[in-house]
């Protein structure tokens, strides 16, 4: 039963997260703070979303604007005693690569976004004699980002961009939880920090400068608290979900010559008033409710849904979906001290209309499917 426990844990880590949120790609999760003894895993994925809409008005197709992409992480934890453990977590929780093509839509075409991102985590957990632990520990993250803004939509914006160089930025975990071994039962509640970033920005109109050398953008990546539960309901059987809150309201890009932040006043440089800054996002509430079971020694499955709300269908070109939907299913092979998950999932895409300048283009019946491998190893 604890190889079963552990393996739901894996399947939400592969590929259940795919476009959690807005720009999520991984849910942070502290799962291997659980594993018995000392333990490590490595998990690949890949992701192939399929994202097109039409043009308001004359319909034009914008093509496939959301690019396949990779991922990575791993992860390390050690039994220091009967009661402390800690934990050292890699992995890409945010990005974004997306490219409307010229060829296609004339509202939006040329208009593009990448976000690259990779957090370290480090953890410390102490287990009380009556089963209740506390957990926590400290995060660094390293990220960049290029937002290129073209076609008719953007008006006096066509042909802004915003080059983010990458830089460093800080913040931390809490968290506590409950165990009940005898009935393989689990609830822990985590809060992720803000992590504040500080990035040197050079902003373009058309090629040309729009301030004297770089300037600073500082950005927010989002708090949020996720709470996650299992329990046996049968032998060999048990559910498992998570509740998953993030405040995306907090994530703003807001360039100095873009947002009209203070100005350098010599020479006298363009602002073009977007005080909401190159994206807004809506805060979001994401559940996942899943149900696994040993089949035999070696192997056990799982399978998962998820769900989360759509908001205002008027949303930035630069993440045009709302709410999604979702079904995983994961199969864990263990042998000896060595476990291999393997997990798949489907993801139905919300509607929205991608929102310039004015509404631009209408995205409808999109979707992705992620695919991973986690392998891991105790001692």
């Amino acid at each position: 039963m604890k190889h079963l426990l552990t393996g739901t844990a894996a399947l939400m880590l592969t590929a259940a997260p795919v476009f959690a949120g807005a720009i999520e790609r991984a849910p942070q999760s502290l799962g291997i703070l659980f594993e018995e003894g000392n333990y490590v895993e490595f998990g690949v994925g890949r992701v192939s979303p399929e994202l097109s809409g039409n043009d308001v008005g004359s319909g034009t197709p914008t093509g496939d604007i959301a690019k396949n992409y990779n991922f990575f992480g791993l992860g390390y934890k050690h039994q220091f005693n009967e009661n402390l453990s800690g934990a050292i977590i890699v992995e890409q929780p945010f990005g974004a690569d997306m490219y409307y093509p010229t060829t296609g839509s004339a509202m939006l075409g040329g208009t593009a976004v990448t976000i690259d991102s990779t957090t370290y985590t480090a953890l410390l957990r102490y287990k009380f004699d009556n089963n209740i632990g506390i957990h926590g520990g400290i995060r660094g993250s390293h990220a960049s980002g290029e937002v290129d803004l073209r076609g008719d939509g953007y008006a006096l914006l066509d042909g802004y961009s915003a080059v983010l160089d990458g830089t460093w930025g800080w913040g931390y975990v809490l968290g506590a939880s409950w165990e009940k071994p005898e009935i393989a039962a689990r609830v822990s509640l985590t809060y992720n920090s803000p992590v504040t970033h500080d990035f040197d920005t050079t902003e373009t109109l058309s090629g040309g400068p729009l301030r004297a050398g770089q300037t600073t953008t500082s950005v927010d990546t989002p708090r949020s608290w996720t709470l996650e539960g299992q329990t046996g309901v049968a032998a060999d059987t048990l559910v498992f979900g998570s509740i998953r809150w993030v405040k995306w309201s907090e994530f703003k890009v807001a360039p100095e010559a873009f947002s009209c932040a203070p100005m350098n006043p010599t020479p006298p440089t363009p602002c073009f008033g977007q005080t909401d800054g190159l994206v807004t996002l809506e805060n979001t509430t994401t559940y996942t409710l899943g149900v696994a079971r040993k089949f035999t020694e070696n192997w056990s499955g799982a399978l998962s849904l998820g769900y989360e709300k759509s908001g205002n269908r008027l949303v930035s070109p630069l993440s045009p979906t709302t709410g999604r939907k979702s079904v995983g299913l994961a199969a864990i092979y263990t042998q000896d001290n060595w476990k291999v998950t393997t997990g798949i999932t489907y993801i139905k895409l919300g509607d929205a209309t991608a929102d310039a300048a004015e509404p631009s283009a209408e995205f409808r019946d999109n979707d992705a499917w992620g695919i991973g491998v986690k392998v891991g190893y105790s001692f």
